[in-house]
């Protein structure tokens, strides 16, 4: 994945949760290949949005949106939230007007703002767009853990056993659901490393 320039501004540096802390209130569901659709009807409505807001200053080059579907939903046979996770490479993250204005307009609202990171979603929360600027180190780990659990049905088997786990205690911030799967997800993903043959160590 290409890296981008320079951005044009500083970035923020302190999260902004619009809306504060939410509970957790949706459970694991089996695998749903309609999640795949779902995916798909998404990321034809991202690239458009992003393709008319470049349209207007320079030649449109579909292919170099970079948007994939991550997250538990991604792989096959493993239960799931019924929230749809997709991840979009930005040129520059601090240039909102090139690709938040596009979305919100699309009928994404906006979650999250955080140094490198932008979260929004469909007002019915059940489709969560990351965007991060192209190159970002968190795109290509969250690449690696999808791809490791869609080959690998003992770890597969093990994330599943420990969202299963956690999801029987009850959570008031959504945040701290996600921190706690943390431990494993590492493990999960060293494995993944080795079995590529990397040898970045990074978690």
């Amino acid at each position: 994945m290409q890296q981008s320039e320079a951005p044009r501004r500083p970035d923020v540096t302190a999260v902004e949760l619009v809306g504060g802390p939410e509970r957790l209130t949706v459970g694991l569901h089996e695998y749903d290949p309609a999640w795949a659709t779902v995916f798909e009807t998404h990321r034809r409505r991202i690239q458009d949005a992003l393709a008319d807001a470049r349209a207007g200053s320079e030649p449109v080059v579909i292919e170099h949106i970079g948007i994939e579907h991550i997250g538990s939903t991604s792989v096959p046979g493993l239960a799931a939230k019924q929230i749809v996770d997709i991840v979009v490479a930005v040129d520059d993250i601090t240039d909102e007007e090139d690709y938040l204005d596009a979305l919100l307009a699309a009928g994404y609202v906006l979650r999250v703002r955080e140094p490198g990171h932008r979260l929004v979603r469909t007002p019915e929360r059940d489709v969560h767009v990351h965007l991060y600027r192209r190159g970002d180190p968190a795109i290509a780990e969250y690449l690696l853990l999808r791809d490791h659990l869609r080959a690998d049905a003992a770890d597969r088997a093990l994330y599943e056993s420990t969202k299963r786990a956690l999801m029987a205690r009850s959570w008031a911030d959504m945040n701290a659901y996600s921190d706690a799967k943390t431990e494993v997800i590492v493990a999960i993903k060293e494995r993944a490393r080795r079995a590529a043959g990397l040898t970045d160590r990074r978690a």
